[in-house]
Protein backbone atom coordinates (compact mmCIF):
# COMPACT_ATOMS: atom_id res chain seq x y z
CA UNK A 1 0.00 0.00 0.00
CA UNK A 2 3.01 2.03 0.25
CA UNK A 3 2.97 2.35 -2.95
CA UNK A 4 -0.57 3.72 -3.53
CA UNK A 5 -0.49 7.56 -3.16
CA UNK A 6 -3.56 8.68 -0.92
CA UNK A 7 -5.19 10.39 -3.85
CA UNK A 8 -5.81 7.29 -5.41
CA UNK A 9 -6.70 5.54 -2.29
CA UNK A 10 -9.21 8.45 -1.16
CA UNK A 11 -10.89 8.10 -4.79
CA UNK A 12 -11.63 4.47 -4.25
CA UNK A 13 -13.34 4.52 -0.83
CA UNK A 14 -15.37 7.56 -2.14
CA UNK A 15 -16.85 4.83 -4.42
CA UNK A 16 -17.29 1.88 -2.41
CA UNK A 17 -20.82 1.40 -0.40
CA UNK A 18 -21.11 2.31 3.01
CA UNK A 19 -18.75 5.50 2.47
CA UNK A 20 -20.06 9.00 2.31
CA UNK A 21 -18.00 12.38 1.91
CA UNK A 22 -18.28 16.04 2.10
CA UNK A 23 -15.94 18.18 -0.03
CA UNK A 24 -14.33 21.59 1.88
CA UNK A 25 -13.87 23.70 -1.06
CA UNK A 26 -10.74 25.70 -0.61
CA UNK A 27 -10.75 28.45 1.65
CA UNK A 28 -13.57 27.41 3.03
CA UNK A 29 -14.45 26.54 6.89
CA UNK A 30 -15.96 23.38 8.40
CA UNK A 31 -16.29 22.50 12.04
CA UNK A 32 -17.26 19.03 13.03
CA UNK A 33 -18.67 18.37 16.47
CA UNK A 34 -18.40 15.57 18.27
CA UNK A 35 -19.49 14.92 21.73
CA UNK A 36 -18.47 18.16 23.48
CA UNK A 37 -15.18 18.44 20.90
CA UNK A 38 -14.94 20.60 17.65
CA UNK A 39 -12.71 20.67 15.35
CA UNK A 40 -12.08 23.44 13.08
CA UNK A 41 -10.78 22.75 9.08
CA UNK A 42 -10.25 24.89 6.45
CA UNK A 43 -10.39 23.36 3.03
CA UNK A 44 -9.75 21.93 0.76
CA UNK A 45 -10.42 18.63 2.14
CA UNK A 46 -12.41 15.69 1.99
CA UNK A 47 -14.31 14.16 4.89
CA UNK A 48 -15.15 10.79 4.50
CA UNK A 49 -17.85 8.68 6.78
CA UNK A 50 -16.94 5.02 7.06
CA UNK A 51 -20.22 3.38 7.88
CA UNK A 52 -19.58 -0.18 6.56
Amino acid sequence: MKDISTKQITEELCVREGISNIVVEPHSEITITTGGNNEKFTGPAIIMINQD
